[in-house]
């Protein structure tokens, strides 16, 4: 019995100190963690929350009324040529136009640096505003500031691209130009000019000459040899054809209808772009093959710019100052032949010529003005 009541007596305090301590540690515990969760609560702020961050920021959007629409202020502009061509590929379906309309003539040169001629054509120019637009394609690297403010050329170079002589980044510079000068629907006219060329008439001849016809002016003939069918491809079989193959003048003159044509087509630039390569030179062949396929019978198939290639050669002879005087202007002028125009014959069958040297302007100034009245 003694040692049966010292067993019961361990156990009872076995069990009571057993209960003691784990009444301890959950004290201790609890203890712990109410003080890390009062260490964790933050005072309550009772300021008004932070206005919600502002929309992200969108480009302002100009009012761009009817004037701005058919004649944009400015030539420069932010569209690449897919998108400049498109903008210029729009036609207006009703024909009666919301306003009165003065008929304008797109004078577009195509340029490699400035215009060594321009006092040449500020004079032709003068008292005409109104009646002609002008665009310059030049190289992006020409800095524009040489252009005197009061020029009519100032601020009229368009957003261009490197051009190479025999490329077909001249045929992209041609449709870049016509494409620009599309954005004004006033122009009904569009001619391409070079640096080097120069008016044999006065302005109201050209632009009544122009204004008036009923034909576009883009060179296009068929011509044997190594340098006319025998730069032709097969790789653009079916589409075109051989005989269908032509050649002509990069200095064109065409209306506004063509001129939409043009910078419209993706079938036959596509291919002239993929096969008329090297030798080919696509500014020779692509206009005046595309006018012989879809528009023949509107176009007179002859150039309104003289050019002389008496002396053979992949250039045209150029004219240096001792070359200018009356005698060889007049026979600019008529260059002893006729043609047609409007359905008559007439002698006036050349409105512009080249190429003239720099150092031929100040008799260009002394003669031309006097001959041609301006």
């Amino acid at each position: 019995m003694s040692y049966f009541l010292i067993f019961g007596v361990g156990v009872v305090l076995g069990i009571t100190f057993g209960l003691y301590v784990k009444d301890m540690s959950f004290t201790f515990l609890l203890n712990q963690q109410f003080s890390t969760f009062s260490t964790n609560i933050k005072p309550i702020d009772s300021s008004p929350p932070p206005p919600p961050p502002p929309p992200p920021s969108r480009p302002a959007v100009r009012d761009i009324g009817l004037n701005e629409f058919l004649k944009p202020s400015k030539v420069m502009h932010d569209m690449g040529d897919e998108e400049l061509l498109w903008r210029a590929s729009m036609v207006p379906k009703r024909s009666i136009y919301p306003f009165k309309i003065v008929p304008k003539v797109a004078f577009m040169f195509l340029t490699r640096w400035s215009l060594p001629l321009a006092p040449l054509w500020e004079k032709f120019f003068q008292g005409h505003e109104g009646l002609y637009s002008i665009y310059v394609h030049s190289n992006p690297s020409f800095n524009e500031t040489e252009v005197p403010q009061n020029s009519v050329f100032y601020g009229r170079r368009i957003p261009s691209k490197d051009v190479r002589w025999g490329s077909f980044t001249m045929v992209e510079a041609e449709r870049r130009l016509l494409a620009n000068a599309l954005l004004d629907f006033s122009n009904q006219r569009f001619v391409l000019l070079s640096e080097s060329c120069i008016p044999l008439f006065n302005f109201p001849t050209i632009y009544n000459y122009l204004i008036n016809s009923t034909e576009t002016y883009v060179e296009s003939y068929d011509l044997p040899g190594s340098v006319g069918r025998g730069r032709y491809n097969r790789g653009m079989l079916p589409l075109i054809r051989l005989s269908e193959w032509r050649k002509g003048s990069q200095w064109f003159e065409m209306d506004r209808e063509l001129a939409i044509e043009v910078i419209s087509d993706q079938i036959y630039y596509s291919a002239f772009k993929k096969f008329c390569r090297g030798s080919c030179y696509g500014d020779e062949h692509y206009l005046p093959t595309f006018l012989h396929i879809k528009r023949w019978r509107m176009n007179s198939e002859r150039t309104l710019t003289w050019v002389d290639w008496s002396k053979g050669g992949p250039h045209p002879n150029r004219f240096q100052r001792t070359d200018v005087n009356i005698g060889f202007l007049e026979r600019l002028r008529s260059a002893g032949r006729q043609c047609e125009y409007n359905g008559n014959t007439t002698n006036v069958c050349f409105l512009f010529a080249r190429k003239f040297t720099p150092n031929a302007l100040d008799r260009l100034l002394r003669f031309a003005p006097r001959l041609m009245n301006f």
